[in-house]
């Protein structure tokens, strides 16, 4: 989706803000025409994906800590409060070394919540192959904050429950998906896979949580644009009734 088509959407079917993933594309990074759809909407940016991913390694700089930096001032300007961020890969040098200080370091200089995300093992045939530093998994890391996906962890084979139990003190943020426990990074609608999402949501929600959980559901291969937001509807609701947020 275009940020215009995802405020649109959002704003039509309930949702009470939005995510943006900073790309190559330029509106992503504008931060007048951002805050234009904020005013347009009423509906907040509650965070910002930093271009971590793989594919991503030059859009706006090749410098991963100057990445960061940018990214973070971009959410203090269209009033986000945290950055969602991937753990680096091992071939990327100091910033790998020195991972969790520096993310430490930058949430201090800008004052954004950096919330590092749990991935999960590449796996070459029957062997799994460690690409992140310092590791995929976040837990036993001195992580200020997290972002917990749901998706991640069904493909990790994590106990997802746990998890979510175990990070309570330093979860910031969830992206609300699910799995089937395929190797592949599925992002189902939640509820369709087989990890214990609703449960999750009904313990943050019984220990008062206060983070923010935002949809990120694989919706690129349905057949029409309401198809699209069936999934987005079901979401939402899903997210409504487990957190106990329904009217």
């Amino acid at each position: 989706m275009t940020v215009t088509t995802c405020f649109d959407t959002a704003a039509r079917l309930g949702y009470e803000g939005v995510e943006i993933m900073i790309t190559n594309r330029a509106e992503t990074q504008d931060v007048d025409f951002i805050r234009s759809e904020v005013q347009r909407t009423g509906l907040p940016v509650l965070s910002l994906h930093a271009p971590t991913l793989l594919f991503m390694p030059r859009v706006m700089t090749s410098d991963h800590w100057e990445k960061l930096r940018i990214t973070c001032r971009i959410a203090a300007q269209v009033g986000a409060r945290s950055v969602v961020l991937h753990p680096p890969f091992r071939w990327q040098g100091d910033y790998a070394r020195n991972f969790v200080t520096g993310v430490r370091e930058i949430s201090e200089e800008t004052g954004i919540t950096l919330a590092v995300e749990n991935m999960y093992p590449w796996r070459a045939g029957i062997r799994e192959v460690q690409v992140y530093l310092p590791d995929w998994n976040p837990i036993g890391y001195d992580y200020d904050a997290v972002t917990f996906d749901f998706s991640h962890a069904a493909t990790a084979g994590m106990n997802a429950l746990e998890a979510v139990k175990e990070l309570f003190g330093r979860l910031h943020h969830i992206h609300l998906t699910d799995g089937a426990g395929s190797l592949k990074d599925e992002h189902l609608v939640p509820g369709r896979g087989h990890m214990p999402v609703a449960e999750a949501l009904q313990y943050l929600a019984k220990e008062n949580w206060s983070g923010d959980v935002v949809v990120e559901v694989n919706t690129r291969f349905t057949t029409s644009s309401r198809k699209r937001e069936e999934m987005l509807i079901e979401s939402l609701e899903f997210a409504k009734r487990h957190l106990g947020l329904r009217d």
